[in-house]
């Protein structure tokens, strides 16, 4: 799964990087948790846009939020047959603004936090999916869920899942929901090659969904494991290229 993230580059970074048209500016967030506000690229009227939604997805049909189980994440695997995807995969993709994702190792009894980011450190452009919820008395919030899919060799050291990472032409492909049929959007969400990524073991701090710093980021020596990436066999293809609520 994917349970945290970071979002710590310039805003103008991500604007340069997907192209939307709205200019909004935003501080670096180094623990975004489930249920906050979060940041997604939609595509609308043939332009991009920037959007603020809910983590969390909520499905058009339910009646009572409070009710039904909190999904941050739609396993690429049944996002076609689910009844709470079958609609969003046709209709409503979008892009999490990122830079690094955690996982967690269980090691006995304790968790150890990694942080996952692209060796260019480069935008980490992560599949989703949201939705429009309009509860009974007329409010509407859009909330939205990472994609998932199996861990590549060098992820699965960690974590047997991981979120669905897309490079720039596949960006392009999953926001374009008029001209991308759901099986070829399903197309793209295979393990990214495992030469994209690279991983640190971070502060356990970031079990605390309240703390949210910089120093989160650094490296924890004493808590780093003998994981070589060289260990794994890697492909020769490299990466190529609201009223929401207040985001903070």
């Amino acid at each position: 799964m994917c349970g945290r993230y970071a979002l710590t580059m310039s805003p103008e970074k991500f604007r340069q990087f997907y192209h939307y048209l709205e200019q909004p500016n935003f501080p670096p967030r180094y623990n975004i948790a489930p249920t906050q506000p979060v940041a997604v690229v939609v595509e609308d009227s043939g332009g991009r846009h920037f959007r603020l939604m809910r983590w969390g997805f909520i499905p058009e049909w339910v009646k009572d939020p409070a009710e039904f189980p909190l999904i941050i994440n739609a396993r690429k695997e049944s996002a076609a047959s689910k009844p709470s995807f079958k609609a969003a995969i046709r209709y409503r993709r979008c892009v999490f603004l990122a830079d690094g994702f955690y996982e967690w190792q269980r090691e006995g009894d304790t968790k150890k936090p990694y942080l996952f980011r692209l060796r260019s450190r480069e935008p980490l452009p992560l599949a989703g999916l949201w939705e429009t919820y309009a509860s009974p008395d007329g409010g509407e919030i859009d909330t939205a869920a990472i994609v998932t899919t199996a861990a590549n060799p060098f992820m699965s050291q960690i974590h047997t899942r991981m979120p669905v990472i897309l490079d720039p032409q596949g960006v392009d492909k999953w926001l374009a929901v008029g001209r991308t049929t759901t099986r070829e959007a399903l197309a793209l969400t295979k393990p990214c090659p495992n030469d994209w990524l690279d991983m640190v073991a971070v502060s356990p701090r970031l079990n605390d969904a309240r703390q949210d710093d910089a120093g989160l980021q650094q490296r924890v020596p004493e808590q780093d494991v003998a994981i070589r990436q060289e260990t794994v066999k890697r492909p020769a293809s490299r990466r190529t290229s609201s009223d929401q609520g207040s985001l903070f």
